[in-house]
């Protein structure tokens, strides 16, 4: 088991940002979104699983899921949601340990956007919470999603606390500042990640 660094950070926080930095520094990166498109592409099991339970005007004309439907047809419905949960979730955490295990750098960053709201963060060595201040999650997220303040401002409603967050981290990039702030606190981070893989690895062996 290599060593795991969790990213994770709310809505307009500049994780994609980050994450970017390090794979530059050759760290693999293992996204928990992207998994959890893969497991719901088309002629997967789980899509045909979703189509039976909610319906097949669930699968779009092109055989991939409606995505949107879906999370109308759950946000209201905490017995549907906690359906789906159970069966995404072990499919999901499934391929994120094949991927840990395939990877070739000393440590792998795992992004998790959700990593307090599922109570993940027992799951990995160490926490970097990407930290920005809640108007800046805002205005990023308007701008981005091109979407009114009011539909941001529920969407962050949605997410766990700036403080929740900022609790279970071990280490924090503000990135409220410039773009370029990052690779600095991106390569301090990432000397201190390799020191931290390679003494958990001399601590494994025998």
């Amino acid at each position: 088991m290599g060593y795991i660094v969790a990213l994770t950070g709310g809505i307009g926080s500049g994780k994609s940002t980050v994450a970017d930095a390090f794979s530059h520094l050759g760290v693999t990166i293992i996204d928990a979104d992207i998994i959890a498109r893969q497991v719901v592409e088309p002629n997967t099991p789980a899509l045909q699983a979703i189509a039976e339970h909610f319906g097949s005007q669930l699968i779009a004309p092109d055989g991939t899921l409606n995505r949107r439907m879906l999370r109308e047809r759950i946000f209201s419905h905490p017995d549907e949601k906690a359906w789906l949960n159970a069966l995404l979730h072990p499919l999901i955490q499934q391929e994120t340990q094949r991927q840990i295990a395939a990877a070739t750098s000393p440590y792998v960053m795992w992004v998790v956007p959700l990593l307090v709201e599922n109570r993940l963060h027992d799951k990995a060595d160490r926490i970097l919470v990407v930290d920005v201040s809640q108007e800046t999650q805002i205005q990023r997220t308007m701008a981005r999603d091109n979407v009114a303040r009011h539909h941001a401002e529920t969407i962050l409603a949605a997410q766990a606390t700036r403080e929740a967050r900022l609790a279970v981290a071990d280490d924090v990039i503000n990135n409220d500042g410039a773009p370029d702030a990052i690779a600095s606190a991106v390569a301090r981070l990432h000397a201190q990640y390799l020191q931290l893989a390679a003494q958990a690895d001399s601590q494994e062996k025998p």
